[in-house]
């Protein structure tokens, strides 16, 4: 299970806010998040069994995640989620990392996914389920789970939502 909450241009001080729970595959072996070597910079924490991130930052200020998603025809060994995710944030934009997590998904490589890609200008949710949609973020609060964006009937989400619009949250320290 994992729930991201995503304030986007709405706060004074920052133009993405994020919150995440991951707590699946307690098992899985990671790396704790970390500056990456290589070029772009990118900090993220590192999935050491297929090599992967579940979210993660660049210099350029993209931010790009990953929560899996249910899909019917899964193949029969999928690339991992988390190196198309790692991926994204090696390019410069959240308009690239949307068009390159769309394209991928396309392909049918992967199990079901949704993609989270956001910088101080554009934001976008990418579902790779049994259909691939891009969908833009319009300023703020944005909830992701493993269904589908502001989904209502995802009681994670809407607990995640009461919890966080019971206080202002117009600022980084606030969130």
């Amino acid at each position: 299970m994992c729930v991201l909450a995503i304030q986007y241009k709405t706060a004074r001080d920052v133009p993405l806010l994020v919150a995440e729970n991951r707590e699946e595959c307690f098992e899985r072996p990671t790396q704790a998040p970390r500056i990456q070597s290589g070029r772009p910079r990118v900090i993220c924490g590192i999935d050491r069994k297929a090599g992967g991130t579940w979210l993660g930052v660049n210099q350029f200020g993209l931010f790009a995640a990953v929560a899996n998603r249910p899909k019917t025809v899964v193949p029969p060994e999928p690339r991992s989620r988390g190196l198309l995710c790692r991926e994204m944030l090696n390019v410069q934009t959240a308009v690239q990392a949307a068009d390159l997590a769309a394209r991928e998904l396309a392909t049918g490589r992967y199990a079901g996914a949704n993609y989270v890609c956001a910088d101080a200008k554009n934001a976008f949710v990418v579902h790779g389920g049994d259909m691939v949609e891009t969908i833009e973020l319009s300023p703020g609060l944005h909830l992701v789970s493993d269904c589908n964006l502001d989904d209502l009937h995802d009681e994670r989400q809407e607990l995640v939502r009461r919890l966080l619009t019971l206080q202002r949250l117009d600022s980084a320290v606030a969130f």
